[in-house]
């Protein structure tokens, strides 16, 4: 108890009550120093001269504790011990409560004070110093926020993720679909985009989109997340299982996020995730710039004025997410790329090699024994062929030249009807590059039947509506062009090429 503020507060003209509500201590006890400050030989001015020391010198030594008001209060705390480990705890909240019901309640510092003298920490339990911009705390609230399908009403819980810087206790909160590693990564960067800049390490739980294999002393990072992090240049580092105080600052966060954010958005509705995130953004604000109780700042300045200069710089581009498949390099120089049922080069002399290809939404990378040897900007067309022509060997690079119309050029020697089959195959065709190949099968029949035995082929291909390689084929090796007796009626009857046994008979009949 320091007496000079007493003595202090008295000369400025304050009650003994007001004395006893601006100091948080008992009326009773400013009464009894009263009593005893008035007795004594000098004036109120000469004992505020004294130090501390001679001051004290002139009371006699008693407890100054209300026996009465300390009991309840001391029994209240078995209450509040028992209910210590419950989710959701704060001393805050009980003072509250024990102010409500108390006749003469203590203030909120002399409350903690004797609770902290009731309780003492046996068992110690190391104060992290967290230095500024050295880490970015992740986490997932337990409780979810809702969003609602506004033409069927279902209702679709969704996850909030938290980041927290914990020097300034900056924080950055959004709502997301799933915890999975895609909105993981998305979360982490919209919070970094938030920050303006990147810490050294991301601390995160042992989420499964985070780690793959957990572990106290060498975790297994994602894949993906591992390389976000080399995008970002920073690295991941998960908290020790089992050593929650790893990420009690975290967990706080959480809990003042349920307060700040959580509760005053419990009565609304909204019906999109986008409208959920400018709502928790909005609210987000208010936050962040409210002051710590024991701090003349708020997260915000704090972060402003230390905390920000200390992070390292954004890079100049987003990062995209990667995901990974296996392929064999094709005689033909491409891999297989199956998302997308498409084809991509690589250098001729990686042809039957095992490769990587990594992919994001806009780029193919193909990667060998971990050093790539292509890169293509990803096409999202079905059945394409994506080539440099750098990767192609000299018999190889007439293939790129492929299109209609070099196909229609390549026929028109072998006659007008060639043409016109070329035409509708290709337009039959699914994809182009499949229509190409058939066409170029089809061309190249002209060096087994010649040029114009092809032509006539064609001409009763187009008349029977059966353009295919295959049958065009089928004509030529069963001697069909050449016979006038097995289509004198196709005009009347519009049937298609007999099937390969009917063929047979038809020449055996000829």
């Amino acid at each position: 108890m320091d007496l000079k503020q007493i003595i202090s507060l008295n000369l400025d003209g304050f009650s003994n009550r007001k004395i006893a509500t601006t100091l948080g201590i008992s009326r009773n006890t400013v009464n009894s120093y009263m009593k005893f400050l008035t007795a004594s030989d000098y004036s109120f001015k000469e004992l505020l001269s004294f130090d501390n020391a001679r001051l004290s010198a002139l009371f006699p030594s008693h407890t100054t504790i209300d026996n009465e008001r300390h009991d309840e209060l001391m029994l209240y705390f078995e209450g509040v011990n028992k209910a210590r480990n419950h989710p959701g705890f704060t001393f805050l909240y009980h003072y509250q409560e024990y102010a409500q019901q108390a006749s003469q309640p203590y203030s909120y510092t002399q409350f903690m004070e004797h609770y902290r003298r009731k309780y003492a920490k046996v068992k110690g339990s190391m104060k992290l110093e967290h230095e500024a911009g050295n880490e970015m705390y992740i986490d997932y609230a337990g409780k979810k926020l809702h969003v609602v399908n506004k033409e069927t009403g279902e209702v679709i819980p969704v996850e909030v993720f938290i980041a927290i810087l914990p020097s300034s206790q900056y924080t950055y909160v959004e709502a997301s679909l799933s915890q999975k590693r895609e909105d993981l990564i998305t979360s982490c960067g919209n919070a970094l985009q938030f920050y303006g800049g990147v810490p050294k390490a991301i601390v995160s739980d042992n989420l499964k989109s985070a780690v793959t294999r957990a572990s106290k002393y060498e975790p297994e990072i994602n894949r993906s997340f591992k390389d976000f992090a080399r995008h970002y240049n920073c690295v991941i580092n998960p908290t020790r299982s089992y050593a929650p105080q790893d990420k009690a600052l975290v967990e706080n966060a959480v809990h003042l996020v349920y307060l700040r954010i959580y509760y005053p958005l419990r009565e609304m509705t909204f019906f999109s995730l986008q409208d959920l995130n400018r709502e928790i953004k909005r609210l987000l604000v208010g936050y962040n710039d409210l002051l710590f109780q024991r701090k003349e700042a708020s997260r915000r300045e704090l972060f402003q004025s230390v905390e920000r200069e200390y992070l390292k710089p954004l890079p100049t581009s987003a990062y995209e997410i990667k995901d990974y498949k296996r392929a064999k390099v094709q005689k033909m120089g491409y891999v297989y790329f199956s998302p997308d049922k498409s084809y991509y080069s690589v250098p001729y002399r990686y042809i039957g090699k095992k490769t990587l290809i990594h992919y994001t939404k806009t780029v193919v990378e193909v990667y060998y024994n971990h050093v790539r040897i292509a890169l293509h900007h990803r096409n999202p067309s079905k059945g394409s062929y994506n080539t440099n022509t750098d990767h192609l060997s000299s018999t190889h690079k007439g293939y790129t030249s492929w299109s209609p119309e070099y196909f229609k050029n390549k026929a028109a020697p072998h006659g007008a009807h060639v043409v016109n089959c070329v035409e509708k195959i290709l337009a039959d065709s699914e994809y182009p590059e499949t229509g190409y190949k058939r066409v170029m099968g089809l061309i190249q029949l002209h060096k087994s039947y010649g040029s114009k035995r092809l032509d006539n082929a064609c001409k009763r291909a187009l008349q029977a509506d059966a353009t295919s390689y295959m049958r065009i084929k089928n004509i030529l090796k069963n001697n069909l062009d050449q016979s006038s007796l097995f289509y004198q009626d196709l005009e009347e009857d519009k049937t298609h090429i007999p099937s390969h046994q009917n063929i047979r008979g038809a020449a055996a009949y000829q």
